[in-house]
Formats: structure tokens, C-alpha cells, sequence
């Protein structure tokens, strides 16, 4: 073959000389020892050792063409990477190798080319699929995880022992009956970060294929720095975080809602009663009680939108956002819609950022949800005459850009006791106040829902009458970064 980028050398004039020699060597000593004895002249014996000699150098010389010839062809066949006509040097029989080994070669290459993009298919169709697959060799490493596995578990998940990627102990135990030699196990596990999700498992036995060629192409593919050995687990996951989150949902409603609505039915029926007997005649008492039963009813509609609110958010907090949205638009938007109801009670809604725009990917609707909800705390609980105030920056928290809305109010302020609670659902400080200025008790558990989607954090911050202030930190979009 090629050595330094110079042809090959056919053979060195020693070397064949050499080889000459030994292969004379012979009929050379049979002629001496014949011409010494006297059965053949010296002559004789001389010239027929020449011709000897001439003639197996004829033939190694013709070998050595027809094997240089070969080599040489193959080693540009090699470099090129294409189908090379059969060369003019060498004997017929040399060229007929070479035709023949050259066809073999291309049929091969032709073969892998074909075998690979079989692969390459079906790694695509795996990466495709939605659901989690990985793929474990005996020792419990992992031999290769499809598209939707490494977003979760990261991109350098292969070769890795499972324990390291999936610390779940009821997963482990599973793995560990299937290598064992049980059957396919199904189970359920829950992962607590970076949002809670539940996954239902499914662990079976990975059957070989019986195409020794498909074999060699799947272990040609692990990396030389990695002793891995042939997938015989299969796992297979399902997230059916929606499904059990759905089924939680119903259990506190019925649990939360009956209690939260048996208040306004039992004045509304006490209201009916009244109406359809002692105050059936009197206009006044009828005009006051229908005023008391819309108030009511009003209250009822508002709990069962933010119940259905919070449901719908909920089943998607586990699915991150994907648009732009600019926070300073967004909160001018519903400052512009809550001046009314702030002037109302004289209350001034202020604006204060450097910025014309700030970008942060989120859902648009829902973080109008989340400004409209703060503010309309903001405004409710406020001293009458004063000021809330929205400040916008942009904040390094924690290595990461950090889009910062706080929300000031002037208000009676918040006991320190209560704080860590203010997000749970149905939770008050002052339960009448807040249900006689309307309130459901559900506005921070969704504000706080709605942050875990995108991936932000409240912080609340408040001194008995000092009033409260209600921060939003949600992260920077990423091509701001670049800016």
C-alpha cells in the first residue's frame, strides 16, 4: 500500500534477486553436482543454469508485476471511493482478480450505504416519538436513548449507569426483576424536578435481531471510550402527568369548591325562602334581596372560572411555553384596563422601567392573567389616595437574566406568619374581608401555577402596615442574551 503518499515500489532489484536465487538454488546445486561427477559438460551445466535463472526470473518478475498491479489498483480504488475500469498492466488473470475484487468491494459499500440508511431511519422514526424509549445493556448501563429521553434526562445520559439518570427506587427494583429473568413489568414513578411529572414505566426484555449484519452496524456505533454491551432491557415511558393531575383536580374540587360554594347556596335558598314567603308582597324587601342574591350568584360564576382557570392551567404546567412576549406591553395593557376600577377608589397606578421592551418566553394570556390578578389585589387591599407602583428591570439572579416586575401597594400589610401560604388554593388572611371584596381565594394559586409553566418565581415581601410588595421574576429570553 501507499506509504508516505509515494506508490507502492513493485519490488526492490535486491529483493528479486534474492528471490531468484532461492528459487534456482536447486536445478543450480543438481548441475554442479552433475558437470563434477562428469554426467554434463561445465558448459552445458553453466548455460543451463543461466537459463534457469532468466527463466524463474521471468516468471517472478511477471508474478511481481501482476501482484504490484493489484495492489496499486486497489489502493487508488481505496481513494477514490468510486468504480475504477480494470488496468491495462498486468496479465489477464491479474485483471480478472481485480475485476472481481472490485466488484465485491462496491458490492459491500453498496450493502453498508443501504444498512445505514436503514438505521438512520429508524433512528429518526424513534427520536420522533413522543414517549421517552432507553434502550439498557446487562450491566444496567444505558446503551442509547431516543430524542424525547435525552430532553429530559440530558444528552449525556449514554453510557451512564441508570441509577445515575433515574434515582426512582421502584424503577430500579423493576430493571433489576427483568435482568433477572421476569417478565415485563409495568409501573408508575413520579420525578420532582425541575416540575413534578408522573410516568408510568414499562420495563421488557430487548429481543436481538436475528441479522448478524444489523447487529455489527448497531455495535460499530458505540464510542471506543465506552465498553458497552448489546441492549437487552427495553424502557419504555408514558407521561401521564395530565391524567393524574386531572383526576387530583376533580378530588379538590369536590373537596374544596362544595365547601367554598355552600356559603353563597345557603344564602341564596335562605333569599328564595324569604321571597316566596313573608317578603312575597313587599317590594322593598324583594328589591334588596335580588340585589344580595346577584351579588351572590356573581360570586359563585367567578369561583367556578378560577376553578376552571387553575384546572387548565394545571394540566399544561408541565409544558413550558414556546412564544415571545413583551412584559412592559403586557402590563400597559392591563394597567389600561384596571384604571377605572382604580379611580374608583383614587387610587394611581404608576409604570417605572428603563426599558422600551422587555422579552421573555411565555404565554401571553397567561401572564395578562398574572398582572391582572396581582393588580387587582393590589387595588383591592390599598389604602384609598395612594399609589401602586409597577417597577421593570432586568436583574442577575443566580448566573441567569432574570426579567423583575414588582407591584407596591400602600396597604394594611400582610403578618409574616401568613406569607409561605398566600399560594395555596382557597387560603385568606381575613376570609370575610376578602370574600366581601369579592375574592375566591384561588388569584395566587394561579399566579404561582402559572410561574411554575414558565419557569419563574414570586416573591412576596410585606410588613403590617407597611403595605406589600409582590415581585415576578421571570427568565430573559435567550436572544436578548445576544444583544
Amino acid at each position: 500500500m501507499k506509504q508516505n503518499g509515494q506508490q507502492p515500489p513493485i519490488m526492490a532489484p535486491r529483493r528479486l534477486g534474492l528471490a531468484m536465487i532461492i528459487s534456482a538454488a536447486p536445478m543450480v546445486l543438481l548441475l554442479a553436482r552433475l558437470a563434477v561427477v562428469g554426467d554434463v559438460p561445465v558448459i552445458e551445466a553453466v548455460i543451463a543454469g543461466v537459463v534457469t535463472l532468466c527463466g524463474i526470473g521471468l516468471i517472478l518478475w511477471w508474478y511481481v508485476v501482476d501482484v504490484s498491479a493489484i495492489i496499486a489498483h486497489l489502493d487508488r480504488d481505496e481513494q477514490s471511493g468510486a468504480e475504477l475500469a480494470s488496468p491495462s498492466k498486468g496479465s489477464s488473470v491479474a485483471r480478472m482478480i481485480i475485476a472481481e475484487i472490485t466488484r465485491s468491494k462496491h458490492a459491500v459499500r453498496r450493502q453498508s450505504a443501504q444498512l445505514a440508511m436503514r438505521l438512520a431511519a429508524d433512528e429518526d422514526v424513534l427520536d420522533s416519538l413522543r414517549d421517552p424509549l432507553i434502550l439498557l445493556d446487562y450491566g444496567r448501563r444505558i446503551v442509547r436513548g431516543n430524542g424525547a429521553a435525552r430532553e429530559i434526562f440530558g444528552e449525556r445520559m449514554r453510557g451512564r449507569d441508570l441509577a445515575a439518570v433515574l434515582r426512582t427506587p421502584v424503577l430500579l427494583e423493576a430493571v433489576e426483576t427483568v435482568r433477572q429473568g421476569g417478565g415485563a413489568k409495568s409501573i408508575e414513578f413520579t420525578l420532582p424536578t425541575p416540575v413534578e411529572r408522573i410516568f408510568q414505566a414499562r420495563i421488557a426484555p430487548f429481543r436481538q435481531s436475528p441479522d448478524p449484519e444489523v447487529d455489527n452496524a448497531v455495535g460499530s456505533t458505540k464510542r471506543q471510550d465506552e465498553d458497552l454491551g448489546p441492549p437487552t432491557i427495553l424502557l419504555t415511558l408514558h407521561d401521564i402527568t395530565s391524567i393524574r393531575r386531572s383526576d387530583q383536580m376533580r378530588a379538590d374540587f369536590v373537596a374544596n369548591a362544595s365547601h367554598e360554594l355552600r356559603t353563597p347556596l345557603t344564602a341564596l335558598l335562605g333569599f328564595i325562602e324569604t321571597l316566596r314567603g313573608p317578603a312575597r308582597d313587599d317590594a322593598e324587601a324583594r328589591d334588596r334581596f335580588l340585589g344580595m342574591m346577584h351579588e351572590q350568584a356573581g360570586r359563585m360564576s367567578r369561583m367556578v372560572d378560577d376553578l376552571l382557570s387553575l384546572s387548565r392551567i394545571e394540566v399544561n404546567e408541565h409544558l413550558p411555553p414556546t412564544e415571545t412576549v413583551d412584559v412592559v406591553r403586557t402590563i400597559r395593557a392591563v394597567v389600561a384596563a384596571l384604571e377605572l376600577r382604580a379611580a374608583a377608589r383614587r387610587i394611581r397606578l404608576r409604570v417605572e422601567t428603563e426599558n422600551e421592551a422587555l422579552l421573555v418566553v411565555g404565554d401571553e394570556d397567561q401572564l395578562n392573567q398574572i398582572f391582572q390578578n396581582l393588580l387587582s389585589n393590589a387595588i383591592k387591599y390599598a389604602q384609598e389616595q395612594t399609589e401602586v407602583m409597577i417597577s421593570l428591570s432586568v436583574k442577575e439572579i443566580g448566573g441567569r437574566s432574570m426579567v423583575c416586575a414588582a407591584i407596591a401597594d400602600q396597604g394594611d400589610g400582610i403578618a409574616k406568619v401568613h406569607i409561605p401560604r398566600l399560594t395555596e388554593r382557597f387560603y385568606r388572611v381575613d376570609a370575610a374581608r376578602s370574600r366581601a371584596l369579592g375574592g375566591t381565594g384561588l388569584g395566587l394559586a394561579i399566579v404561582k401555577h402559572i410561574l411554575n409553566r414558565h419557569r419563574g418565581r414570586l416573591l412576596i415581601e410585606s410588613e403590617v402596615g407597611q403595605g406589600s410588595v409582590f415581585t415576578i421574576l421571570l427568565p430573559k429570553e435567550t436572544s436578548q442574551l445576544l444583544k
